[in-house]
């Protein structure tokens, strides 16, 4: 591993954007200079005015192996991730069967990374009805945290937990001071959607933001309770902004992630029978994206994850449109960056406020803030170089996912991913792939 330093106009530091010199040795940042030393001998890169940032972490993706593979795949998931600048991804423990919910299923997903991992990889374990007694055995073999729904996963192998499950782990989880994410929504089982199945509207009333709003309301409770660390995903009720405001104020636990698509997209522009929009909690109104958008410049909202969440084409209902039928899950992670970038750039938000967003406070989450999110001395030389000010368009062509399904397709995006190095080594470099099986876990 050979040592060398990026030069750029415009490295992004957690004092701000700045002109400066990141010296690599053995894998990890040694500096961020001002200038180069006069006795620095090893190669350096002049990167003009490309941005330099930590290497994006990315907390929500589901890979789907082993037992669903085609549905996505440490491979493919990883090779997408490296195109997208992307250095380190947290695996949901859904919706690979088995589920990872005990010591062994999470031996059989360790045993299916072999030759297939180009990225650095951590992992959630399943918090599910009767599994408390797995939580420390999982925690020693090195799980970051666990995933929990309040309603039906989608997957009969995670079935959602009640209260009575949630009030058994949490106290174990506070020991450890590790993070519980729950999927919040409360569901009833009053039918909520009648009509035609291919219209979104008609999609969008059957997961109403009251659900959202009563499971987040019961995990303030708990969180405040527990002193467990609680961690809301893919926040999409601008109802709930309020109330989550209020218990950061009173200093709980507590943290939140949004996703790429619902600061992206709005309700009224999706067309009825595009299932490619599909997700639960579902992509709403315009007027609550620019909610969302304010709580996280606020800071109410932590940062923004993807939710990779693919499936293969007949799950998707594409050519029926049967909105209520298609499973729900958004194929993204490639595309965390530009999507949010591009979105950002029209609210007038800063470079520094997407590493925040991708980086630092992801990093936070997983347990990895002391090494990773940051351009920092003795941080990890993960690293990411792109143009701001440059546009593509997306095609299926770009796209590594497995399947090329997503909503952003044929969208023109600002922020083109030049490079990314792993732990000081140039994995992908405009749009061709370097080195491959750099990854390692987390």
């Amino acid at each position: 591993m050979s040592d060398f330093a990026l030069k750029s106009n415009q490295v992004v530091t957690s004092e701000g954007v700045k002109r400066a010199v990141v010296v690599v040795k053995n894998g990890r940042i040694a500096d961020v200079l001002p200038e180069l030393l006069s006795d620095f001998s090893a190669v350096v890169h002049d990167l003009g005015d490309k941005v330099l940032m930590a290497g994006i972490i990315d907390p929500h993706v589901h890979i789907n192996e082993p037992g669903r593979t085609e549905w996505e795949g440490f491979d493919t998931a990883t090779r997408a991730a490296l195109a997208g600048g992307l250095t380190t991804l947290v695996d949901m423990p859904l919706n690979s069967s088995p589920v990872t919910t005990t010591v062994e299923s999470f031996e059989q997903k360790l045993a299916a990374l072999s030759g297939k991992l180009h990225t650095n990889c951590g992992f959630w374990g399943g918090l599910v009805p009767g599994n408390t007694s797995e939580i420390e055995p999982l925690i020693d073999k090195g799980i970051l945290g666990f995933k929990a729904f309040l309603t039906h996963s989608g997957i009969d192998e995670f079935p959602n937990v009640t209260e009575a499950d949630l009030r058994k782990a949490m106290p174990v989880l506070a020991r450890y001071n590790l993070p519980l994410l729950v999927h919040c929504e409360l569901s009833t089982d009053e039918t909520l959607a009648t009509g035609d199945l291919r219209s979104y509207q008609n999609y969008l009333t059957s997961r109403p933001k009251e659900w959202e709003d009563k499971a987040i309301a019961l995990m303030i409770r708990l969180c405040e309770e527990f002193n467990c660390r609680t961690h809301i995903v893919h926040l999409s009720s601008d109802n709930s902004i309020e109330p989550i405001a209020r218990a950061k104020e009173k200093g709980l636990p507590l943290t939140v992630e949004t996703a790429q698509h619902y600061l992206f997209f709005d309700a009224e522009s999706i067309p009825d029978g595009q299932t490619q929009f599909k997700c639960a909690p579902p992509i709403r109104d315009w007027a609550n994206r620019n909610r969302l958008w304010e709580a996280l410049k606020a800071g109410v909202i932590d940062f923004v994850a993807t939710d990779h969440s693919p499936a293969p084409a007949d799950l998707k209902c594409l050519e029926s449109g049967n909105f209520m039928k298609a499973w729900g899950g958004i194929a993204s992670v490639q595309l965390a960056l530009p999507a949010l970038w591009t979105a950002a750039r029209q609210r007038g938000c800063t470079l520094p406020d997407v590493a925040r967003w991708l980086c630092e406070k992801p990093a936070e989450l997983a347990g990895l803030a002391s090494r990773k999110g940051k351009l920092a001395k003795g941080f990890d030389a993960d690293l990411v170089v792109w143009s701001p000010d440059k546009t593509f368009t997306v095609s299926e062509d770009i796209l590594q996912h497995r399947h090329k399904m997503t909503p952003y397709l044929h969208q023109e995006l600002y922020g083109v991913v030049e490079q990314t190095y792993l732990s000081g080594v140039q994995v992908f470099e405009y749009g061709e792939f370097l080195r491959i099986n750099e990854g390692r876990g987390c």
